[in-house]
């Protein structure tokens, strides 16, 4: 591919979120395989009508490809994976398309609940409701994850990139200690030199946004 990458995200956020907004995934991925990007913003408060147009529910990351625009990191995601080791093909490449819809429908929705509960509202009764489907999705996970060192016997593809974001959340408030399969396959992933030179390119991001 050669079209031209702009990625899309805030013009600032508050620190909590910071390190965390989702553009972090596709800057990632195209550090994964080597492919320029701008990026432009759009203000958190004061969304303006171009902003919807290009993203209906008023989200960050959306994308310009060329003359496509896309939003949803995983479609983004996906999309800019096509044709790269991190989208195989074949049996492979269904096997990583699984995972990947697995991470945003079966474990990121559930720890997303324990995050707004715990880090946001930090509510007893709510942290208390949304443990038990979290420590499941997690335990499941480690099971699936104890005697291989990626999702799919190919190597490391889109699918934990995108699996080892999610798990970053529960994470920071050190959830995954109870998991320690989880834990050294998230510390594989965010060993990557391409994790690494996105985290800190968004940080500085927000840095020069001010607090």
């Amino acid at each position: 591919m050669s079209d031209p990458v702009t990625i899309v995200t805030f013009d600032w956020v508050p620190d909590m979120p910071r390190g965390f907004v989702r553009d972090l995934r596709v800057r990632w991925l195209l550090e994964e395989i080597g492919r320029p990007y701008t990026v432009e913003t759009v203000p958190l408060r004061g969304k303006v009508a171009d902003h919807f147009r290009q993203q209906p529910f008023g989200q960050v990351p959306f994308v310009r490809v060329g003359g496509l625009t896309l939003f949803e990191s995983g479609a983004i995601l996906l999309h800019l994976a096509k044709g790269t080791p991190l989208l195989p093909e074949g049996d492979a490449g269904a096997q990583t398309l699984q995972w990947v819809i697995a991470a945003l429908n079966s474990v990121e929705p559930w720890v997303t609940n324990w995050m707004i509960a715990r880090l946001f509202r930090n509510d007893p009764v709510l942290i208390e409701a949304a443990m038990p489907t979290m420590t499941l999705r997690l335990t499941q996970l480690q099971d699936v994850l104890a005697d291989r060192e990626w999702l799919v016997p190919q190597g490391f593809t889109v699918a934990d990139l995108l699996m080892a974001d999610v798990l970053r959340i529960p994470d920071r408030d050190d959830q995954l200690a109870p998991y320690p399969g989880l834990a050294a396959y998230k510390a594989r992933a965010l060993a990557r030199p391409a994790f690494a030179k996105a985290y800190a390119d968004q940080m500085a991001h927000w840095q020069k946004a001010g607090p």
